[in-house]
């Protein structure tokens, strides 16, 4: 992506206030058209304007440019990071790893496959991707940290690779459906259990 600053992080000039519906619509309307199999490239400003029922100049009065809506548009999808209570290691990671491909709007499974080829072509659709990723997993990895300092995980731990081996099996569970008769209510649970029982201090 060529210009990743968000409305978030861009000044705003002074004017009309800006609508909130109109905001939903164009966010709405750019998803709608990612999982109906639009890729970040095909995806147009031209398109999204026409979706949602706006002018090419609303948007960009908005947005600086298709990238930076993109950006705002996929965040949306993840939401905040659980709130851990910081009280048990295995409580928190649980809580963490039940979040993990799980999202309340039904567009996130049609859109995250197709996400992926792009990361991997981009190191700018990656940093944007990243971005949208990391703050559930710097909640982890502030759990790990926590649990190293009071003594309840092994000082030696590589950070990294044990959130990979937490998030990885529910991941491949909820994208791809690798066991459709397992019960996903327990598995987050069982990831933990058994990735924990290899890194506690014995």
């Amino acid at each position: 992506m060529s210009d990743m600053t968000s409305t978030a992080d861009a000044p705003r000039s002074p004017g009309r206030p800006r609508s909130t519906r109109a905001d939903e619509a164009i966010v709405d309307a750019t998803l709608d058209l990612l999982a109906e199999g639009s890729t970040i490239e095909s995806l147009s400003i031209e398109a999204i304007a026409a979706r949602a029922g706006v002018g090419k100049a609303t948007i960009y009065r908005r947005w600086p440019g298709k990238d930076a809506l993109l950006l705002d548009a996929l965040r949306t999808l993840k939401g905040p990071a659980p709130r851990t209570a910081g009280r048990s290691v295995r409580d928190d990671l649980v809580l963490l790893v039940g979040a993990v491909g799980q999202h309340a709007d039904p567009r996130v499974r049609k859109i995250m496959p197709c996400l992926v080829p792009e990361v991997n072509r981009s190191s700018a659709h990656r940093q944007a991707y990243e971005a949208i990723v990391e703050p559930r997993r710097a909640a982890m990895r502030e759990v790990l940290r926590r649990a190293i300092d009071r003594g309840e995980l092994r000082a030696d731990l590589d950070i990294e690779v044990t959130m990979s081996l937490l998030t990885a099996p529910m991941l491949t569970q909820r994208m791809l459906r690798w066991h459709p008769e397992r019960d996903e209510r327990m598995l987050p649970e069982r990831i933990v259990d058994t990735v924990l029982d290899g890194l506690r201090v014995r």
